[in-house]
């Protein structure tokens, strides 16, 4: 088990109804399942080939009837209510697109790869319950989101950027996180680089994360 895989199941519950949505090899249900935390569980992908592998991993519960694979865009397949729902190694945008189809799910694990801002103000418009937002660090930077499908939150405008965690109460990884995106912007307007960004704007990112670092160094 990877240390990225450890630190979403950490984060997973016990349900009546889990889905895995973009299950990948579909070692999160296994650990949802071997650890009885879920009486029934649902691995989705939008693609076949790919639910593949997860069925071959999980045939013992398949064919127990514990485990239904189902080939759909998200949650699109599953006919019947989950109260734990998984979204890890998606875009932010495309989660946002999986859960604006459905009622926000009792409770959520998500693990987006890019676009968490954007995630998160979605999750605050439809009325849900964050209950941990946070950067953790397995080769790379990712963010992980828990939270329930309602109770309502409020979140300030960097909290939204930079994930409510990170600020309150940061963690080893947030600030390697901060230094490692400061490096490169430093890079990048050394080279005289331009990708997308003009410098004003790079110059004005690099600021924002120098105040964050400050801000944290001196509660330290």
């Amino acid at each position: 088990m990877t240390g990225r895989i450890a630190e979403i199941c950490a984060c997973l519950t016990p349900a009546h109804v889990f889905a895995d949505v973009g299950c990948d090899h579909g070692y999160m249900t296994r650990y949802m399942l071997k650890n009885n935390l879920c009486e029934r569980a649902y691995i989705s992908d939008i693609s076949a080939g790919s639910l593949e592998k997860a069925r071959t991993l999980l045939n013992a519960e398949v064919e127990a009837g514990r485990c239904i694979p189902v080939v759909a865009d998200g949650l699109d397949g599953i006919k019947e209510p989950c109260d734990l729902v998984l979204i890890a190694g998606l875009g932010g945008e495309e989660t946002v697109k999986i859960l604006s189809r459905v009622p926000l799910p009792k409770r959520f694990v998500l693990q987006p790869m890019k676009n968490t801002d954007k995630l998160r103000a979605f999750l605050i418009e439809r009325g849900a319950k964050i209950l941990c937002d946070y950067t953790f660090e397995d080769g790379k930077f990712y963010d992980l989101i828990v939270g329930e499908g309602e109770g309502g939150d409020r979140y300030s405008d960097f909290e939204i950027k930079y994930g409510r965690d990170n600020l309150r109460s940061p963690s080893a990884a947030f600030c390697r996180f901060l230094a490692a995106e400061q490096g490169k912007l430093r890079a990048r307007l050394a080279r005289r680089e331009v990708r997308g960004e003009s410098r004003d704007e790079m110059r004005a990112k690099l600021y924002e994360l120098e105040v964050i670092t400050d801000a944290i160094e001196a509660t330290l």
